[in-house]
């Protein structure tokens, strides 16, 4: 299946130069960002507790959040989960608070009371049906194991191209691979978007997501090279693209479809979740051609990388 019905043949190469300003800009202002502003980190990384509180109609969470701004509870996050009836409630780690004593202690009485307070604030049409606490120090953890997960993919993903294709595929496509979530990361801290573990769950994918293009790509690059054996470099990378353009269309097309429906009808708590991968489908297809390609052409890509010496056949007897 064909998104064009004609070859296309498009310079994708002949922009190469302005494409790399852009990727430079929007890397040097996610840096910026993120040693400016850094990431909002959400409870999952920095603790706190995590209500679910259930009603017989469904409430606004506008008003359930003013509710508990005014008794007590100002920094409360208020969505909805799951059905419309019912809340998430997160509640950080609060500090020179009347209530620190109350919402910063890991123990039983301390939940306890932190439910009595919930449920009084509320009113008799809530009720809460689990509350959970999750310390600074696990928050920690799970911060440390993200990384070492992006590390450890990183890694594998490299190794990987290196024995399948090359070695100058793999630094192009490496680089690439950390060009995409440095933007992602760099949107979310412009913003002061939460970060979660959902979110890097995203990210993750974004990984996987962009490395699927880039391979597609250069395998094609690979074939061609045995094809067009007259052709340039830049020719034979630019009719790889171009061949593997209508899938690319197709496969990008409609996974950011799928998830633009889920960010504007799957709630509120999967906003952050959609958001990265929506930026990750954009950037991810972007980087596949103008920073894996382009870089692979930079750093002396040749016909002899990728085929097989030829054999010369001896005529003595």
């Amino acid at each position: 299946m064909e998104f064009f019905k004609r070859k296309t043949n498009i310079d994708f190469m002949g922009i190469r130069k302005w494409t790399a300003i852009v990727s430079i800009v929007l890397i040097g202002l996610s840096v910026i960002f993120l040693a400016v502003r850094g990431l909002n980190m959400g409870l999952d990384f920095t603790g706190g507790y995590q209500i679910q509180v259930n009603y017989n109609e469904a409430p606004s969470t506008q008003e359930v959040a003013k509710v508990l701004a005014r008794d007590g509870f100002p920094t409360a996050q208020v969505t909805t989960f799951g059905s419309s009836d019912s809340l998430m409630i997160k509640l950080p780690i609060q500090k020179n608070e009347n209530n620190q004593a109350v919402i910063n202690q890991d123990g039983q009485s301390a939940q306890q009371l932190l439910k009595v307070k919930i449920e009084k604030s509320l009113g008799s049409d809530a009720q809460v049906t689990s509350l959970n606490y999750i310390g600074p120090q696990v928050g920690k953890e799970l911060a440390t194991n993200g990384l070492l997960a992006l590390l450890v993919a990183m890694i594998c993903i490299v190794g990987y191209i290196a024995f399948r294709f090359e070695m100058k595929f793999a630094i192009s496509a490496g680089i690439a691979l950390i060009h995409d979530p440095i933007i992602i990361l760099g949107v979310f801290a412009a913003f002061q978007l939460e970060f979660t573990l959902t979110t890097l769950a995203a990210v993750l994918a974004v990984i996987g997501y962009s490395l699927n293009d880039t391979v597609v790509i250069y395998d094609r690059v690979r074939e061609n090279f045995r094809k067009m054996r007259k052709a340039s470099v830049i020719e034979v990378v630019n009719r790889s693209v171009n061949d593997t353009l209508s899938r690319t269309i197709m496969t990008s097309g409609l996974t950011l479809l799928v998830v633009v429906v889920l960010y504007f009808f799957g709630g509120p708590s999967l906003h952050e979740f959609s958001l990265a991968l929506i930026l990750g489908v954009i950037v991810g297809t972007y980087s596949s051609i103008y920073v894996a390609g382009v870089l692979a052409v930079l750093f002396g890509l040749k016909r002899e990388s990728l085929l097989p010496p030829q054999r010369l056949d001896d005529d003595r007897p």
